[in-house]
């Protein structure tokens, strides 16, 4: 007797709308490996392409508009997407056109992450383009994921403790977004716990209600931390597109990046400021290289 196959299999379906990192360890190539690592079915939209790796970026080139327009209808148009995930948008242009492009789509789910500098301190978006997200796509993001400088940056004041996290997040709030995830990763080596401030918006009977929590973990020691900031935002983007409430997608989305920055903290990636191991569930953990014997 033949075999009955399921006519359908599904799984969560999560667009990147994002830059390309040529060195595997940020933006585009980060987020593909955690939806693939979490169990998501990656799709991707490049904005700019850059020349880069671990000592920092040293070129630039944005995708032209109507190219950005034509891969995000390609994908929308046939595959759809449970949930988008928003990088690198290197110019106020380009912030509108993605914007735009997604309101006619009338997509409903946007992690955004507001990349305004990359971890070497190189500029991938200027006060222009922090502006023009603020314009179009804060108000239609589900959750904003700035670090200190990308909060600083937004709201004109500087954003270095956790005891300003509480009003840095309320101010961010009021720009539109339904929830905003501040990063604590570049606090200052004296932190030696970090702390992710999440608030976010709900409507009980009619009013808003604010909730906030705040999650601690202890710093892992290791330079190896380039694309942290895109590989969160995309495992947060994964797990709500799982059906995840927002809280444990975040606290999933930190445990996973924290596991991988363990596994990698002794990768030997680069000169620089390696990548974080995405792969930690499916392969060992990776170890220092034993001194060959004498």
């Amino acid at each position: 007797m033949k075999a009955t196959l399921p006519t359908s299999v599904r799984i969560p379906k999560v667009l990147t709308i994002a830059g390309s990192d040529s060195s595997g360890g940020a933006g585009i190539q980060a987020d593909l490996k955690v939806m693939t690592a979490l169990g998501a079915y990656g799709m991707s939209v490049i904005t700019a392409i850059t020349a880069q790796n671990t000592l920092g970026v040293t070129f630039i080139q944005d995708v032209s508009l109507e190219v950005i327009e034509a891969q995000i209808d390609a994908v929308l148009d046939d595959v759809d997407a449970d949930i988008v995930k928003i990088g690198m948008l290197a110019s106020p242009e380009i912030v509108a056109c993605v914007a735009s492009c997604l309101r006619r789509h009338r997509v409903q789910r946007i992690v955004l992450d507001p990349v305004l500098r990359a971890t070497s301190g190189a500029s991938l978006g200027g006060d222009d383009t922090a502006q023009a997200m603020i314009e179009y796509l804060f108000p239609m993001a589900s959750l904003i994921t700035p670090n200190l400088d990308e909060a600083s940056l937004l709201l004109g004041y500087e954003v270095t403790n956790p005891v300003d996290f509480k009003n840095a997040a309320q101010d961010l709030l009021s720009l539109g977004p339904r929830a905003v995830l501040i990063k604590g990763g570049h606090l200052d080596a004296t932190h030696a716990e970090l702390v992710d401030y999440l608030m976010w918006r709900t409507l009980e009977d009619g009013l808003e209600v604010i909730h906030s929590e705040e999650f601690k973990h202890t710093r892992v020691l290791t330079n190896n931390t380039h694309g942290t900031g895109c590989s969160l935002a995309s495992a947060i983007a994964t797990y709500l597109a799982g059906n995840h409430d927002l809280s444990h997608a975040v606290a999933k989305a930190i445990s996973y990046v924290q596991a991988g920055l363990e596994a990698g903290r002794f990768l030997n990636i680069g000169q620089g400021p390696g990548p974080l191991w995405h792969m930690h569930d499916f392969y060992p953990t990776a170890l220092p290289q034993e001194k060959d014997a004498p």
